[in-house]
This record gives structure tokens, sequence and C-alpha cells, in this order.
């Protein structure tokens, strides 16, 4: 990206908080010295029992990414049978949801001693009766992920919604169309090996991530915190509007 003078950036980007991320994503990537975006639930059981194995994975320069506290998606919209009713979106106030997304940044600062981060919109939610609760939180983030695909520039990336892709069968053939394209790709992964209904296997996520080892010279390859903070440095220059 614009900071590095590399043609693209791939971040990889992890959900939910969930054992096969400590169990099988992170030894994954350490092993190819490759540093990822894991986006926690602040009351996810995985946090609360493996604190410092989370605290361990931002030493070694991973991101721990805001994934609110409760994971609220709206559960009046189509398709959102699996929404209880303490953590339907559409039934909380703005001020709510922004008080509980603070409070897990004030939880992950404890963990990882930063203040910089980004933030993932659970279920890519954004709206609390027609308002964009994220409008409130601009100042605590560098940016918001979304869920909606799409590769773009560094000049195009809106970075209160970046677009994402989440696990399908081309993930090689994506990154080469980033390496073509000149652009920012987000990867969206749930389980990794197991532990989520949305599942990648390991033989290959393992495959992507030593074709990105291999064209490191040519990938940025980091967490989204940092990818960010670079794309807003050049938005802000107005480089991207010569």
């Amino acid at each position: 990206m614009p900071e590095h003078g590399k043609p693209c950036a791939v971040v990889l980007t992890y959900d939910d908080a969930i054992d096969a991320d400590l169990d099988n994503a992170i030894p994954a990537l350490d092993s190819l010295k490759l540093r990822s975006t894991f986006y926690l639930i602040g009351s996810s059981p995985a946090v609360a029992k493996r604190l410092p194995e989370w605290r361990r994975a931002a030493q070694r320069g991973h991101e721990l990414g805001n994934h609110a506290l409760f994971h609220p998606c709206d559960g009046s919209l189509p398709g959102r049978g699996f929404v209880t009713p303490d953590n339907d979106l559409s039934k909380y106030t703005v001020s709510r949801a922004v008080a509980e997304i603070r409070a897990t940044n004030a939880l992950l600062q404890a963990i990882d001693g930063k203040t910089a981060r980004t933030f993932a919109y659970p279920c890519g939610d954004r709206q609390i009766g027609g308002v964009n609760f994220y409008d409130q939180l601009k100042p605590d983030f560098v940016a918001a992920r979304g869920v909606a695909p799409g590769l773009q520039t560094p000049g195009q990336v809106d970075l209160t919604n970046v677009d994402c892709y989440g696990i399908n069968g081309h993930l090689i053939d994506l990154v080469k169309q980033a390496q073509q394209a000149h652009t920012l790709l987000v990867f969206l992964f749930h389980g990794v090996g197991g532990g989520h209904p949305l599942n990648v296997d390991l033989a290959a996520h393992r495959q992507l991530l030593r074709y990105l080892e291999a064209y490191e010279r040519e990938i940025d390859i980091a967490p989204l915190v940092e990818v960010a903070e670079s794309i807003q440095s050049y938005q802000k220059s107005g480089a991207a509007r010569k």
C-alpha cells in the first residue's frame, strides 16, 4: 500500500473470538511470520478463558479488533432467526451500542495495551432505526470493516465500511486479482479447521498463507489497523485526488 511501496495489500481477518483462532489460525500464521486481525467479541468464553494467549498473539503483532461486546445483529432482517431478543440490534438504542463497543475497547486495551484498532460490524449491520451508529465511534477507531465484497484502490476505500470477502473456494485467485489490479483485499474468516458453521478447511487456509508468504515482496500483508492507517494518511494527504 502507499506507505510501503507495494502494489497491493492483503488483510486476513478472523471473526468472533473462537477457540479455533487460537488453536489453528494463529499457529499457522505464526509459523510463517504473517500477522493478521482477530475481531473479538468481548463476552466470548474464548476471550475470558484464554486471555494470556490473546495477549501473546498481540505481542507477536496480531491486531485484536473490536467485534462488540455481545455481537448484536438486526433481528428484524430476513434470515435472522438466530438472533436472540437480548442481542437484537433493532431493539438497541444508539447510545447502548456505542457504550458496549467502547467497553469492549477498554477490555481490549487491558489485554494488549493498545489504543489504535479497528472495528468490525457484527453481521455487517450498520444502522439502528436508520441511524449509522458508527458515526459516533469514528474518533475511537482507525477504520471499520463491513461484509460487502470488493477490491478497491487506496483512494477508493471507505474507511467507515471497508469491503471484504467471506470464505470461498477461490482464495488464491482473489489474491492474484488484487495483485493485478493493485488493490486492497480483505479476507473474512470464521472457523479455520472447525469451530464455526462458516468454516474453511486447514489445507485451503495453509495454501493461502503459503502463497502470501511466497509473494511478500510485492504484497503488503498486515493487520487492518496498519493498512488502514496507511490508507488514511494517503487520503488525507490529497494524493488520492490528484
